[in-house]
């Protein structure tokens, strides 16, 4: 099940995409927040093409990335993958949703795009077995890591880096019922193919990642952990627009523009 949040006459609303032909065409709007209440149709329908979508989900608490998590993008940033997921921390002001705007403030020089799986937490949830992270996950998006690469290295960590506002775009929607072991990603710059790897390539895989975060932080609904980029990352200026697809999921578009 596809859960979009779109917006109609400026009234922000949730819904379950529906296909038609194997495309995604129009949506169902459901009442309440899917992620607290159970998902019922309140009979009103909307097509795709004149909704605007939203981000599907503003993190209540946190973003949690995965730094170096496949073995060719660790070495392309000239380091080796680490044995344990490198976590670092976004704010969730830096979410934006699909078509919106990525922002390259005056003090970036180096921005590069960083296409990936995002995992959203669907229940509070604390040092949680491997085998039982299935559970407590409501769903996979698209989520795009953009990273000012000069401030990443005279900063000496990522929290600006990484956690500009507009910096961390999620859509389109919310896919509740794929398997993320080994999904075909592509990040496609000003249309031409970028990255292109599988989550089968992952070091650690989003059971051991989720696992691995909450023996650290409480998860809460609606909390989103990015978990890592393939390799071919590169600059990405304003002007340009930037994809990010995700097989069973969808595609992310942002276009960028310098502040």
């Amino acid at each position: 099940m596809k859960i979009a949040r779109y917006v109609v006459d400026d009234e922000p609303s949730y819904g379950v995409v529906m296909s038609e032909d194997g495309e995604p065409t129009w949506i169902a709007q459901v009442g309440g927040d899917p992620l607290y209440s159970k998902v019922t149709a309140t009979g009103v329908r909307h097509e795709l093409s004149q909704v605007r979508l939203l981000a599907p989900v503003i993190p209540r608490s946190k973003v949690i990335g995965v730094g170096r998590n496949y073995v060719a993008h660790a070495a392309e940033m000239g380091a080796q993958a680490p044995s344990e997921p490198l976590l670092f921390l976004v704010p969730n002001t830096a979410v934006c949703g699909p078509d919106d705007p990525v922002v390259i403030p005056d003090f970036a020089h180096e921005v590069h795009y960083e296409g990936e799986l995002a995992v959203v937490i669907g229940r509070m949830c604390k040092d949680v077995p491997v085998d039982q992270v299935p559970a407590v996950i409501f769903g996979y998006t698209c989520a795009n890591d953009v990273t000012a690469r000069d401030l990443q290295a005279g900063d000496g960590q990522w929290a600006r880096a990484k956690g500009c506002d507009t910096f961390c775009p999620l859509g389109p929607w919310i896919e509740t019922e794929v398997d993320p072991a080994d999904l075909e990603l592509r990040t496609r710059l000003e249309g031409r193919t970028v990255q292109e790897d599988t989550t089968a390539s992952m070091v650690h895989s989003v059971a051991q990642i989720v696992s691995y975060v909450s023996r650290a932080f409480t998860l809460l609904p609606g909390d989103v952990i990015l978990t890592g980029t393939p390799q071919g990352v590169g600059p990405v200026a304003a002007g340009q627009r930037v994809e990010v697809d995700i097989e069973g999921i969808g595609t992310l578009a942002n276009p960028f523009v310098r502040r």
